[in-house]
């Protein structure tokens, strides 16, 4: 797996990994994951473990999420696999100066090379698919539906402030009436709803 580079988002815990693709007359071949090229290039992984794999297609003008879970914790390796995906991932850690604010970034795949996004334990995740794509992720943790919530992403007190201007003006220029999107995400709780619960306070401190 050759990793070209690895830079942070505006909340530094979510990294956006790009490893290269190796193209000849045939097309082209990668490592998409290769267990030693991530210990030693990817050190905020720590002792990262796929616990689960998950495959997603999706329609034009989807979006998934914002989900999350704890016990167990799961953080997501996503990446593209065809199409266009702009992730998004809302700090739900209490103790974190970045508390309720969002992030995101376009995640690419090109026959010269490919992105991974990391989103850790603490933070809820989102997918907009703006054309037919496939995802792929990795999960540090299997899936407990009693222990999921969803936040809507459509959420009015959720903080934008931070997130790419590129980013925010694709989300702001949704056409909402079209997106293909669950009701139970649409209807979701809100940020403020989640911050008033039991769970809120102790569920990602210190993690």
């Amino acid at each position: 797996m050759k990793i070209q580079n690895i830079r942070s988002l505006e909340i530094p815990e979510i990294k956006l990994i790009r490893f290269e693709k190796f193209i000849d007359s045939r097309g082209f071949f990668s490592e998409v994951y290769n267990i030693n090229d991530i210990r030693r290039e990817c050190p905020f992984l720590g002792n990262f473990q796929i616990m689960q794999a998950n495959e997603a297609y999706s329609h034009a003008n989807t979006f998934r999420g914002l989900h999350f879970q704890w016990n167990p914790h799961m953080g997501k390796l996503v990446r593209l696999i065809y199409g266009k995906l702009i992730d998004l991932a809302l700090d739900l850690r209490p103790d974190s100066i970045t508390y309720g604010k969002i992030v995101g970034c376009e995640v690419k795949c090109s026959c010269d090379y490919a992105d991974w996004i990391w989103i850790p334990p603490g933070f809820a995740h989102g997918a907009l698919l703006l054309e037919k794509s496939m995802i792929e992720y990795f999960c540090t943790g299997t899936y407990n539906p009693e222990n999921e919530r969803t936040i809507s992403i459509f959420s009015d007190d959720i903080d934008w402030s931070i997130c790419n201007k590129e980013i925010l003006n694709i989300f702001n220029n949704i056409d909402k009436p079209q997106l293909n999107i669950k009701d139970r995400d649409l209807h979701a709780m809100t940020f403020t709803e989640w911050k008033n619960t039991v769970e809120s306070k102790s569920t990602f401190i210190n993690l």
